[in-house]
């Protein structure tokens, strides 16, 4: 495939976000798109925040297909793509947009920001040295790229689609079956009308309740309220240095906060990899394995994750392991996405220095809320086929990424080319 090399001058227009001020935020018909609003490879449509203000330069507002930088932070470099969800959508400061030239394909666009040899660009060339980095597009507009004719930029960019369409379409999937699993779960257990011995829902028609001075509520009669530490067993990770990366062998890695997904999921697709020595020493508290759960202790303190099947290995810092001993885990899994969970972890935060932390001690404070044995056993029948129709979609979700991101620099490089 014919290739010449050009500068992203050439490619693109580089646009810088809209200086929205403070007063302009939570309140009007208009939408703004901050750093923290870019999740790779999307933008967080569900979580824009409300402007009053329009920016005057149109080119800030963003049309399906569109897609944006970080350019400042720790986080730099980061691209979310907008998938048209809501309209009246601009671009704030530090966030920047890409508007191809004639002669150039979008889709193509996007794919040679997201690769690593872009960022790579970006971490080197970062126009501050201030405590955040920070980048302008005079600087980006210097990327040189080897690119092929129009006609080559769209197969390389249909290939790499088609990889995220399916990717994007098992993530679809996976949010209807979470959804249908806390639905089932809230109106069980949160609401109390799962069906009765006559098929009626509970609470609704009169079915018994107790009040727990715990919860400070009422809760079904025979049901408990049990300590963690009689169920499972809670296990905080080692806290000496993060070991070196090395590569020994498949098995030897360990898995960091990055790994916990923000929807309950563990992401394999990138793997920490670390010495068979190292791994004997991080893996001496335990060895997590399938059906243990992770929460993450700083950062975004409180998220958790089920390991899926087939996976031993290390934890890393900032990380507790809790392994299900004499409870179903299909069943805790809906437990700590509940309100209840969610209660217990604001009410266990601890503040630190600098931030919140959710650490072993305040796990290790955490009541779980026992139905009755027969009632678990029916919600694990209906829920646990759909929990693990997400862990193979997940694990189809890691494949295809992994050879997304093989293929990506390859295509890009002219190594691998599309006929």
């Amino acid at each position: 495939m014919e290739m010449i090399k050009v500068t992203l001058k050439e490619m693109c227009d580089i646009v810088p976000g809209y200086a929205f001020k403070s007063s302009d935020f939570g309140s009007g018909d208009n939408f703004a798109v901050k750093i923290t609003d870019i999740q790779p490879p999307s933008i967080d449509v569900m979580n824009l925040e409300n402007v009053s203000a329009i920016p005057k330069d149109d080119r800030t507002l963003l049309s399906k297909g569109d897609f944006v930088m970080a350019m400042t932070g720790a986080t730099i470099g980061k691209v979310g793509l907008f998938d048209g969800s809501k309209e009246n959508v601009y671009i704030n400061q530090r966030v920047c947009k890409f508007i191809p030239k004639d002669g150039y394909d979008k889709s193509f666009l996007y794919y040679l920001v997201s690769q690593p040899n872009f960022r790579k660009f970006i971490f080197a060339n970062v126009d501050s040295s201030s405590a955040q980095p920070n980048i302008g597009h005079p600087t980006m507009y210097r990327y040189e790229q080897n690119v092929p004719t129009l006609d080559g930029q769209k197969k390389i960019a249909s290939v790499l689609s088609a990889l995220d369409d399916k990717i994007a379409l098992n993530k679809k999937m996976n949010q209807k079956l979470e959804a249908m699993a806390k639905r089932l779960y809230d109106y069980w257990f949160v609401q109390y009308d799962f069906p009765d011995k006559n098929g009626h829902p509970y609470k609704t028609t009169g079915g018994p309740m107790t009040y727990n001075p715990t919860l400070k509520r009422e809760i079904p009669a025979g049901w408990e309220v049990v300590d963690i530490n009689e169920l499972c067993q809670v296990v905080d990770c080692l806290h000496s240095k993060k070991p070196d990366y090395c590569y020994e062998d498949e098995n030897s890695y360990l898995l960091a906060l990055e790994n916990i997904t923000k929807e309950g999921y563990i992401d394999l697709s990138d793997k920490y990899y670390i010495s068979k020595k190292d791994f004997a020493e991080w893996t001496s508290r335990i060895c997590v394995k399938e059906n243990d759960f992770l929460f993450t202790n700083a950062g975004r303190a409180g998220d958790m994750g089920m390991v899926p099947e087939g996976v031993l290995c290390a934890i890393g810092r900032n990380i507790t392991a809790v392994r299900p001993e004499k409870i179903n885990p299909w069943y805790l899994r809906c437990f700590f996405k509940s309100l209840y969970m969610q209660e217990q972890i604001l009410n266990n935060l601890d503040q630190g220095s600098f931030f919140m932390s959710f650490n072993v001690r305040s796990i290790k404070k955490l009541l779980v809320l026992m139905p009755s044995e027969p009632l678990m056993k029916k919600f694990i029948s209906f829920v646990e086929p759909h929990l693990k129709r997400i862990e193979k979609n997940n694990k189809e979700i890691s494949r295809l990424t992994k050879l997304r991101d093989k293929l990506l620099p390859l295509l890009m490089n002219g190594q691998v080319v599309v006929g």
